[in-house]
């Protein structure tokens, strides 16, 4: 098991995935990002209601896999392998943005690149204070992935996202936070275990609740407001009509 570049595990309605090539700073290539596209298939087919999404060693990742990438760019007899590591990226994020739990992602030392623009899918980050991160992409002449020139300036706005793309610097934990990319800072020990409180606390909250505020906030920011609307009106019934609704209602009355 030690030997997967990609671990996933299940207890109770909370999966966990981790990334698992501490020895290569977990680097990603085209097996580790399949292998990852599995993991967050078969969590969404487990019905997972939260994901924590972490990665051995000392660092989460530190991107594309460079090596791999030269290789691929120098070899015309590898140009399908080299489009399907490309398209790969992309379907992560379809296959993230696809899952219908919370994803919760823990950073750590470096998050490079596609390394970081991958967990822009996830719902809440949590960063140990030793995090950095960066986009290198325009100084070497390459270009962003999943989805990113549109998330990213969703989280943190258009001017900041351009800083952060056109002039690749590095970004510290706490400047994350300031900017608002990263929701939590906390000691490099303590991410596992705010990890898992954060998690358990998410999972005790209303299963069908969570999965409708995730999808609607996700959807709803290319609609107009009518059909957003539209869309919170049948979601309230939905959630109205609720057995747990119901059982938290008279509870609450009850007391």
């Amino acid at each position: 098991m030690s030997e997967d570049s990609v671990l996933y595990e299940k207890k109770g309605d909370i999966g966990t995935i981790t990334l698992n090539k501490p020895e290569q700073r977990n680097t990603l290539d085209l097996k580790t990002n399949i292998k990852l596209i599995e993991a967050f298939k078969q969590s969404a087919e487990n019905r997972d209601v939260c994901v924590i999404y972490a990665a051995n060693g000392k660092h989460f990742t530190v991107g594309a896999d460079l090596k791999y990438g030269y290789e691929l760019a120098s070899n015309t007899d590898r140009m399908a392998e080299a489009i399907e590591f490309m398209e790969s990226w992309q379907i992560l994020t379809r296959s993230m943005y696809a899952h219908p739990g919370i994803i919760i992602v823990g950073y750590h030392g470096w998050v490079i690149g596609g390394g970081f623009e991958h967990t822009l899918a996830s719902d809440l980050r949590i960063a140990a204070s030793d995090t950095r991160i960066m986009l290198p992409e325009v100084g070497v002449g390459l270009f962003f992935s999943n989805a990113s020139t549109k998330i990213l300036p969703r989280i943190i706005g258009e001017g900041r996202a351009k800083e952060l793309m056109l002039l690749g610097k590095e970004i510290s934990a706490q400047q994350a936070l300031n900017i608002g990319l990263v929701n939590e800072v906390c000691k490099p020990e303590s991410l596992d275990r705010i990890l898992k409180k954060t998690a358990n606390s998410i999972v005790a909250k209303d299963h069908l609740a969570l999965r409708l505020t995730k999808q609607l906030i996700n959807e709803n920011q290319d609609i107009d407001i009518e059909g957003v609307l539209g869309r919170e009106s049948v979601a309230m019934i939905t959630t109205g009509q609720s057995e747990g609704l119901r059982e938290k209602l008279k509870k609450f009355i009850e007391h």
